[in-house]
């Protein structure tokens, strides 16, 4: 399988997980109607699947290590598609807790291994051009996920909406499981398959602590995803409870915001990187710090705007400067892990960007709005960007040090 038709596979089944991760968040305010739930109790909702998400992700990482990466994703896909068409059916608030929970453990095994697997498949130099067409799928697959559960809910209930976008991943779990297996190490700055790697030992995965320009990214990206978690969850609700949106006209227009803003930021980014990085060696910490910076004020003032129109369109321009990041710094990961343990790498990125992110944003969000209100909680997102874009800053100069040249 060539590098364009597995990383064409790869967004796809990514476009899945991210509908069957976001379409909840269309569905709060029919869910907290129906069983009578509160914004903290909504949260949780969120929280419970990261924290399960995040837990499970280093597991599959050391397992793809050292087995066969597709067939852990197949075996994550049909669990994480099985458990969201479950969240259909369940009566009680912990049913659907128990069965967001699990939706966590089969993303967790997809999430650490693919972006890995298309490290492997091309050269140093276009992984940033790669690993943003990869995560382009998170725009267009969270916006999907707000489209496809407004939809499906306004015609059909909200169990509707969660057993439709469960049933395709189950299809195509068996084909996933088949993929074909890149060699660990990937391809050489030429483009020539590189000589494989041995076996990961200990010592490899202590390496990662010690690498400065890693640590450094990985708390870029909690900060960021701090952000992003609490926002995905609460921007449709806000634009309801605060600005005046029906709930269907909510979440078409942050889901069109989304797709529109995700995928003119993510390629962009990816495109950036990749070209500054002939001559800027942290041209991706680059990209993505002054990209953060800059959609920090667009978020604040998307609070502070006097009308709709003005806090959209904001939104908007925060959403396309953040995106810029996706690419670069995933790509980050790859450049300075050891290729034995690139699987590893991601899954403890995973943990970390969770575990101080988005599996708590969500329910602290909540537990402010239900104190202070909904627009005050929000203020959260501008501070959160500002201390990303300083890590960014700060991981620039060590990145510089310890990947002078680029591994394969």
């Amino acid at each position: 399988m060539g590098a364009g038709v597995l990383a064409a596979a790869l967004f796809g089944v990514n476009l899945l997980n991210y509908i069957d991760r976001q379409v909840i968040f269309a569905l709060f305010p029919l869910l907290q109607a129906e069983l009578a739930l509160s914004d903290t109790q909504l949260g949780l909702l969120a929280s419970a699947f990261m924290w399960v998400y995040l837990s499970a992700a280093p597991v599959f990482g050391v397992l793809a290590d050292r087995g066969s990466r597709p067939r852990l994703m197949g075996l994550g896909v049909a669990l994480w598609s099985a458990a969201t068409g479950l969240s259909g059916v369940v009566r009680t608030y912990a049913e659907l807790l128990a069965a967001r929970a699990i939706v966590g453990i089969g993303e967790a095994s997809y999430g650490a291994i693919a972006p890995a697997l298309l490290s492997d498949a091309v050269r140093p130099g276009a992984r940033g051009k790669a690993l943003a067409f990869f995560s382009m799928a998170i725009p267009v697959g969270s916006a999907l996920g707000y489209l496809l559960g407004g939809l499906l809910a306004q015609q059909f209930g909200w169990r509707a909406a969660f057993l439709v976008v469960g049933v395709p991943g189950l299809l195509l779990a068996w084909g996933v499981g088949r993929m074909a297996d890149p060699p660990r190490g990937g391809l050489d700055a030429s483009g020539r398959p590189g000589a494989g790697t041995a076996r990961p030992r200990l010592p490899d995965y202590l390496g990662l602590c010690r690498t400065r320009s890693y640590v450094l990214n990985c708390l870029a990206m909690t900060a960021m995803t701090f952000v992003l978690g609490g926002l995905a969850a609460w921007i449709p609700t806000y634009l309801v409870r605060v600005r005046g949106l029906a709930l269907t006209q909510a979440n078409l227009v942050f889901g069109l915001m989304t797709l529109l803003s995700g995928v003119a930021g993510t390629l962009l980014g990816g495109w950036l990187g990749d070209r500054l990085r002939r001559r800027i060696p942290a041209a991706y910490q680059l990209v993505s710090g002054v990209g953060l910076a800059l959609g920090a004020p667009c978020a604040a003032g998307a609070i502070l705007a006097p009308d709709r129109t003005t806090a959209l369109t904001l939104i908007f321009m925060a959403e396309v400067l953040v995106f810029l990041n996706t690419g670069p710094l995933n790509a980050v990961i790859a450049e300075v892990s050891a290729p034995a343990v690139r699987a590893s790498a991601y899954a403890a990125n995973i943990f970390v960007i969770h575990a101080l992110g988005d599996a708590i944003s969500p329910a602290i969000m909540g537990m402010l709005s239900d104190r202070l209100g909904l627009a005050a909680a929000l203020w959260i997102a501008p501070v959160g960007l500002l201390v990303a874009a300083l890590f960014c800053f700060w991981g620039m100069r060590w990145y510089a040090r310890e990947c002078g040249v680029p591994r394969a």
